[in-house]
C-alpha cells in the first residue's frame, strides 16, 4: 500500500527522498509576461505560429477562461506566489513589496518546506525584477530577469540529479518587449523586422472603440504618454503594432521549446504536471488599446494549460472558470500533497483537469480587479465572469457599468447594461460582486461596496 503522503507530512513525518520523488510529482510551472489567452496557434490565430505552447496544449487541458488577478505585472504575480487577492494585501501597483506578514510564506517557502527542490528562474517582479539573493522566497535563482540564456539555465536544471520531486518556475519576459516597441526604445530581449504593411496582420473586428465603453479608459489612456504612445496611431500603425506583438510571442515560444525539449529528453511527462500560463494579457489594438490595467478580455483573459502526468486528458479544452493568480498557489499544493497556508480562498484546478469533462462544476464566477495607479487617474474596476456573461465596474465615468455576452460578443462592442431588459441580470452580477468584496476586504480603506449601482 503506498504511503499516504499529505498525512505523513502535516504530521511531521519524513519519507526517504527517493520515495518522495516517486510518489509526488515534479512540477514546473512556465510563466510568460503579457500574453493574451488567444495569441497562441493552438486558440486558433492564424496571425501567430507557437508551435511549442501548442506541443503544451497537445499534451495537456487547456482552461479557455481562465483570467489574471489583477492585469498589471507586479500584482498579478503577488497573487500567485501568495494565494491572495492584490487588493487585500496592499499590493495594487508595481514596486509594492511584499507584506512582512507573507515574506516567508510565499509559494516557494511552502513548496521547500514540503521537501520540494524549488528554483526559480527568470523575472519575478514581486517586487523586485529578478529573486533578490540567490535563495530567496524558498527558491534557488537560477537566472535573473532576461530571457537570454532562461531556458539553458533551466535545462541544466532538470539535467541535475534530483534524489526528491522539484518545483521549476521558468518566468520570461516576453512578448513584454511590446512596451518598448510601442515608445520606439531598443527591445531588451528580442528582434522584430519590420515588414511590409500589407504583411501585417489586419486589425481586430474590434478595434474601434465601442459605443458605451467606459470613459474613463479613454481619460486613463490620455493621461500618460509614457505608457499609451498609441494615441495618435493610423490604422497601419496598430497593424505593425499587432505583427510585433505576435513575433515577440513567436520569440518566446521558441525559448520555451528549449525546455519542452529537455522534457521530451527525459520523458519527464510521465511524472510532472507542467502549466504554462501569463501573467496578464495586451490590448493588441483591439479598442485601440494598448498594455494593460483596462478590463478587456485581450487584457485579462491569459492562457492557461495543465499538462499531467502520463498525458492524461490531452488535447482537451475545458470552458471551467479560473483565476490564475489565487488559483496557482492551491493547485501546486494540491498536486505536491503540501498544505498551503491558512486564509487563501482559491480554488485548486487540479480535480477539473483529471477529470477533464466540462460538466464538472467549478466556480461559480471569478474577478479580476484593476488599480490605474501608473497613469494616475486614480480609476479603481472590477470584473466579474460567471456563466455566459462578463461584468465591469470602474468606480468612476460614463458607462462606468458593463455587461457582455461572451458567446456572441467575446469582442466587447455591445454593452447590454444600457439595456432596461437586462436589469434584472445586472442585479445578479452586483450581488456577485458585492459578495466578492465582503470576502476580500481592503484595510484601511472605505468599502468598495460603495461603488456598486443601487438598483
Amino acid at each position: 500500500m503506498k504511503p499516504n503522503l499529505t498525512s505523513a507530512l502535516c504530521c511531521g513525518a519524513l519519507l526517504p527522498a527517493a520515495a518522495m520523488a516517486q510518489e509526488r510529482p515534479n512540477i514546473i510551472y512556465i510563466m510568460t509576461d503579457q500574453q493574451s489567452a488567444d495569441a497562441m496557434s493552438c486558440a486558433g490565430n492564424a496571425d501567430v505560429h507557437t508551435p511549442n505552447m501548442d506541443r503544451l496544449a497537445a499534451r495537456g487541458v487547456r482552461f479557455e477562461n481562465a483570467y489574471c488577478s489583477l492585469p498589471v505585472s507586479g500584482p498579478s504575480r503577488a497573487s500567485m506566489f501568495t494565494g491572495c487577492v492584490p487588493s487585500e494585501i496592499g499590493m495594487t501597483a508595481n514596486g509594492t513589496p511584499l507584506p512582512d506578514s507573507l515574506r516567508t510564506q510565499a509559494l516557494g517557502d511552502v513548496m521547500s518546506e514540503g521537501g520540494y527542490d524549488c528554483a526559480y528562474g527568470g523575472k519575478w517582479h514581486v517586487h523586485t525584477n529578478s529573486l533578490p539573493s540567490e535563495r530567496a522566497f524558498g527558491f534557488e535563482r537560477l537566472h535573473g530577469h532576461n530571457d537570454y540564456g532562461l531556458a539553458e539555465a533551466c535545462v541544466k536544471f532538470l539535467q541535475r540529479k534530483h534524489d526528491k520531486p522539484f518545483f521549476l518556475v521558468a518566468s520570461f519576459d516576453n512578448p513584454h518587449n511590446i512596451c518598448e516597441y510601442a515608445r520606439k526604445q531598443p527591445l531588451p530581449f528580442a528582434t522584430v523586422d519590420e515588414p511590409c504593411i500589407e504583411d501585417c496582420p489586419n486589425l481586430p473586428e474590434n478595434f474601434y472603440v465601442a459605443p458605451y465603453d467606459a470613459d474613463a479608459v479613454a481619460y486613463e489612456k490620455s493621461l500618460k504618454y509614457r505608457l499609451h504612445p498609441t494615441r495618435s496611431y493610423t490604422p497601419d500603425d496598430w497593424r505593425r503594432y499587432r505583427n510585433a506583438y505576435f513575433r515577440l510571442v513567436e520569440a518566446v515560444d521558441t525559448e520555451i521549446g528549449k525546455i519542452v525539449d529537455e522534457i521530451d529528453r527525459q520523458n519527464l511527462w510521465k511524472n510532472t504536471v507542467i502549466i504554462f500560463t501569463s501573467d496578464h494579457g495586451d490590448g493588441q489594438g483591439a479598442h485601440q488599446w494598448n498594455q494593460k490595467s483596462a478590463l478587456y478580455e485581450e487584457v485579462v483573459n491569459v492562457p492557461f494549460i495543465v499538462c499531467l502526468p502520463g498525458g492524461k486528458n490531452a488535447g482537451k479544452v475545458l470552458p471551467q472558470l479560473v483565476n490564475n493568480g489565487t488559483d496557482l498557489m492551491p493547485s501546486v499544493c494540491d498536486w505536491a500533497g503540501v498544505k498551503a497556508p491558512s486564509g487563501r480562498q482559491g480554488a485548486s484546478v487540479r480535480p477539473i483537469a483529471e477529470k477533464g469533462d466540462s460538466s464538472v462544476e467549478g466556480q461559480p464566477y471569478v474577478v479580476s480587479e484593476t488599480d490605474f495607479s501608473e497613469t494616475g487617474g486614480g480609476t479603481m474596476g472590477w470584473m466579474v465572469r460567471s456563466g455566459n456573461y462578463k461584468y465591469v465596474l470602474y468606480s468612476m465615468g460614463l458607462y462606468r457599468e458593463q455587461l457582455f455576452d461572451m458567446t456572441s460578443d467575446r469582442g466587447e462592442m455591445r454593452n447590454l447594461a444600457v439595456e432596461k431588459k437586462y436589469g434584472p441580470m445586472l442585479e445578479q452580477y452586483r450581488a456577485m460582486l458585492a459578495d466578492w468584496m465582503r470576502k476580500h476586504p481592503v484595510k484601511g480603506k472605505t468599502p468598495y461596496l460603495r461603488y456598486i449601482p443601487k438598483k
